[in-house]
């Protein structure tokens, strides 16, 4: 049977659609504190300037970004930044609740994976793709066997809100329409 990889290659300076999973599909991200845990990493990396976050929603078992890395992180990129720190926290927090053992992985290089390794990275090249990726983002919380909230807007971990009402409670978030549309 054959596998196949998504593409998780991503450059500095171009927008991209980027999803990551949680490993084995667990529901880590269901948690609000697990989710904050997201949220803060990104507001941090913003305020440095390191990326620039367009959309996003938070599922349970993965989230989905439109954001741009704009430079690195000291020698890391700041995904590379994301995909550690994140991971940190949850695991200090997976460890003190005792829960840590349904991320254990039998490698050498690490005891325990909580990112899947198979990140997606498309780039967003035109206004027409980028639409097409926020209106997927924003409609996961409400699609397959989901159903978090009644609408998108109504769902508070996704940047619905801010491309309905302009409604910036995150403070990170910047409007992908002003790339496209030259403002």
């Amino acid at each position: 049977m054959e596998t196949s990889n998504r593409k998780s290659y991503t450059q500095l300076e171009k927008i991209y659609y980027w999803t990551a999973s949680i490993h084995k599909w667990n529901p880590l991200l269901a948690d609000d504190k697990n989710k904050n845990i997201i949220v803060d990493c990104l507001k941090y990396l913003s305020d440095l300037n390191l990326i620039t976050v367009y959309a996003f929603v938070i599922m349970p078992d993965h989230l989905h970004l439109i954001w741009k890395q704009n430079g690195k992180n000291g020698k890391e990129t700041p995904k590379g930044s994301f995909m550690k720190y994140t991971p940190y926290l949850f695991l200090k927090q997976l460890k003190d609740s005792g829960e840590a053992d349904a991320f254990l992985v039998n490698a050498s290089n690490k005891k325990y994976e909580i990112w899947q390794r198979d990140s997606l990275g498309i780039e967003i090249y035109s206004r027409e793709v980028a639409i097409q990726k926020l209106n997927y983002t924003h409609v996961n919380p409400l699609k397959g066997k989901w159903f978090l909230a009644k609408d998108d807007i109504s769902y508070y971990y996704s940047s619905a809100a801010f491309y309905h009402n302009g409604k910036n409670d995150f403070g990170f978030l910047k409007n992908i329409y002003e790339v496209f549309d030259g403002r």
